[in-house]
């Protein structure tokens, strides 16, 4: 079994997200430093330590990065709430981990999310490329981490990895989620090649759609899974006959393929 040669910094590590990846990355033998502002809730797994600490805490993020090969970046604000809540951990703290893999070399994993390009809507094909749609501040401030990986790589030659994860729960529980659907298992894979693929290519940086392989998963195309070697094996299409049509009945909502994150604080006249 491959393993990195360096730790794996993780970040958000007590979140729902950051422990299914850290029991799952440490159960293959990897050398885990795990970090949240909150104590982590299970027993840390054999091979990994925890360490309390605030994103927005520059140097202890740089002692907690020392040595290590990649940051799997998931801490901060994970759901929508007031920009003046969402600047501190996922922006400012965003900048402190990649000033932590500026200084020790290394690639960042980040957890990026469909709510960048949420107020696309649901019968547009999305490519890798497309432009940013963000459905509120959460979403803005992941359509920012990727701004900030670019930035990063332009200027510092730091790769990075984009998880543009849709909706990563233990099963699916909505029509939406049909579509959006990412599997725990696919995601721990997905995290797997993120980091053990040699290189993210010449790009330098990479999107990859986070999702399993739905049959309704019609939204997003092309995007950077071929050059780390991933391919999702598990599927919503068992939970078709149970979801099917179990909408919000919001039209905002299911207009957009952000989903209920369009609809809050939406002012607009309705779409009809």
């Amino acid at each position: 079994m491959t393993v990195p040669a360096k730790p794996t910094l993780l970040t958000g590590a007590s979140g729902a997200l950051g422990r299914v990846l850290a029991k799952a990355l440490a159960a293959q033998g990897w050398a885990l430093r795990l970090t949240d502002r909150v104590p982590f809730p299970d027993k840390v797994p054999e091979g990994a330590r925890f360490t309390l600490a605030e994103l927005e805490d520059g140097p202890a993020i740089l002692r907690l990065a020392e040595g290590c090969g990649t940051i799997l970046h998931f801490g901060g604000i994970s759901v929508e709430h007031p920009f003046e809540t969402v600047i501190g951990p996922n922006i400012r703290g965003l900048y402190h981990a990649y000033e932590a893999a500026r200084r020790e070399r290394m690639r960042m994993v980040f957890a990026s999310s469909n709510h960048t390009i949420g107020f696309h809507e649901r019968n547009e094909v999305l490519d890798d490329d497309c432009q940013m749609r963000s459905d509120g501040y959460y979403g803005i401030s992941k359509a920012y981490g990727e701004l900030m990986g670019w930035l990063y790589w332009d200027k510092y030659g730091v790769e990075s990895v984009f998880l543009r994860i849709g909706s990563c729960t233990p099963e699916p529980t909505d029509d939406r989620m049909l579509s959006t659907w990412l599997s725990h298992g696919d995601l721990t894979r997905l995290v797997e090649r993120s980091t053990l693929a040699e290189s993210t290519g010449r790009a330098g940086c990479l999107v990859i759609w986070g999702v399993s392989k739905n049959a309704r998963m019609t939204w997003w195309r092309k995007d950077g899974r071929e050059t780390i070697g991933w391919a999702p094996q598990d599927s919503a299409d068992p939970y078709i006959a149970k979801l099917d049509g179990k909408a919000s009945g919001n039209p905002v909502a299911e207009r957009y393929q952000g989903g209920s994150f369009c609809a809050l604080d939406y002012s607009r006249k309705a779409p009809t």
